[in-house]
């Protein structure tokens, strides 16, 4: 696993509130920027041309400046031929030829006959580019957000600053290495609008996905595994425990990047269970906005959280009055009722197995109402004796929601971070208290009840999309 460490850690690292705190602070930084910009994101909204062109302010004013621009394939272009996030890159495109690229990856696990059948709506539940990496210059936010109106404006999600250049130099390595397996999109002025298309350049370090995607998916793996190792990156002398009851009593910051590209590389499942496992990890508090997660974290959190060790856990996800998904149409408005469904199921198992764990849901107003948000947080905050009654020690911070999906199917970039800097401690029990303050406890007898319960529809439905290779 690659190592970073990061010095001065309180003032190097900043969390930003919400969605409005995020969007300015994004802007403010792209207007400033003078080398680089690298932006990994599911998606750029169609409408977002305050966002769009702040970016071409930026390129006006610093001659120098290089942008690059990454999202998916699918959902990028789901909307085509009507205005889509491809569309609108175009116009960015077409503008400053020479000194913007814009990529956007298409996953090996959508080809030929499955690829023609599955309806738009919701063909990405095979597998996405789900990477959010904001990169400006010699500083980078890494979070769960992606570059949309309702994540700038009502949609919860949690936000990291790292003003280092060795962090954003790393991530800017990631970045680009995706870049170069994925598409090219090109823009013309043929017409009063710009046009785009997406072509394979033959550059790419891999062959097309949906020609290929066996060999695909090996060059890829071959090309991103070197990053996930320790000399991808400036060590210190001796590689660090995640364990933050192990340090020499120097005032020190960790950061692990994690990488999973399915399914062939993984380090971040292997470390959250590492860390989830500590026999000095008293309480910690883990979040997911579609909790589902995978079987051998769910594995830890109950062994964690059950006698002998009986760490007090607390899980905070959406309420299905906060899912994104809430009242949509067709399929995908199922999908609150069968998250409810997997928390009761979890829940089950948590008495089943003593385990010392409350599931609280978040609420903020009721989403698509005036006032009303949606949840999409996720990471976790573990909390070790040294931080007792200052704050988490650690904490996980990216794009992955911690399912089978993210690491079977989904292309996901994050961080595990350890500390023991009181002052950044404080910072992450402020950012985990603020999030708690919008939860409620919800227990079994509440799930079960004719208001939450998943019909049978829900629960046939979660079936199908599994045996066809899809996850939630």
């Amino acid at each position: 696993m690659a190592v970073l460490p990061v010095q001065h850690c309180a003032e190097q690292i900043d969390i930003l509130d919400g969605p409005k705190e995020f969007y300015d602070t994004l802007k403010q930084k792209i207007r400033k920027a003078r080398r680089r910009i690298y932006l990994s994101t599911l998606y750029i909204g169609k409408t977002e041309h305050e966002l769009v062109s702040t970016v071409h302010e930026a390129l006006g004013q610093a001659p120098e400046l290089r942008v690059s621009i990454l999202t998916d394939a699918l959902r990028g272009t789901r909307e085509d031929p009507d205005p889509s996030c491809a569309s609108l890159l175009a116009s960015l495109l077409a503008s400053f030829p020479e000194r913007v690229e814009i990529r956007m990856y298409h996953t090996p696990n959508l080809t030929g006959l499955r690829k023609r059948s599955i309806p738009k709506r919701i063909n990405e539940g095979w597998g996405l580019q789900h990477v959010k990496l904001y990169g400006i210059d010699d500083q980078v936010i890494i979070s769960g957000a992606n570059l949309s109106s309702d994540y700038f404006t009502n949609r919860q999600d949690r936000y990291h600053v790292f003003s280092s250049k060795r962090v954003s130099d790393y991530f800017s390595r990631i970045h680009h290495a995706i870049c170069s397996i994925s598409f090219l999109l090109q823009a013309s002025r043929a017409s009063t609008s710009p046009s785009h298309s997406l072509i394979w350049p033959s550059s790419n370090t891999a062959p097309n996905p949906l020609q290929d995607p066996k060999s695909y998916i090996k060059a890829a793996t071959s090309l991103l595994l070197p990053l996930s190792s320790p000399t991808a990156s400036i060590r210190s002398p001796s590689q660090p425990s995640i364990d933050p009851t192990s340090s020499q009593g120097t005032k020190t910051t960790t950061l692990y990047p994690l990488l999973c590209h399915p399914s062939t590389l993984n380090t971040e499942l292997p470390t959250l269970t590492t860390l989830l496992s500590s026999p000095n990890l008293t309480s910690y508090t883990f979040t997911a906005g579609y909790f589902n997660p995978h079987p051998l974290i769910t594995r830890s959190l109950l062994s964690l959280s059950s006698p002998p060790c009986s760490a007090h856990g607390t899980i905070l996800t959406a309420s299905p009055w906060a899912n994104g998904f809430f009242n949509s149409k067709g399929v995908s408005g199922m999908l609150p009722a069968a998250y409810t469904h997997l928390s009761l199921r979890f829940l089950q198992a948590t008495r089943r197995a003593r385990a010392n764990i409350r599931l609280r849901e978040w609420q903020r107003g009721t989403t698509g109402q005036e006032g009303g948000w949606t949840y999409h947080a996720k990471g976790v905050w573990a909390h070790f004796p040294e931080g007792q009654g200052v704050g988490p020690s650690a904490t996980v911070i990216g794009s992955s929601n911690y399912t089978s999906r993210s690491y079977g199917l989904d292309l996901e970039v994050g961080a595990l971070v350890v500390t023991d800097d009181e002052g950044l401690m404080r910072k992450w029990r402020r950012e985990e208290d603020g999030l708690r303050a919008w939860t409620r406890e919800v227990q079994e007898k509440e799930l079960e009840g004719e208001e939450r319960r998943a019909g049978w529809r829900v629960r046939v439905a979660m079936w199908i999309v599994k045996m066809v290779g899809g996850a939630l």
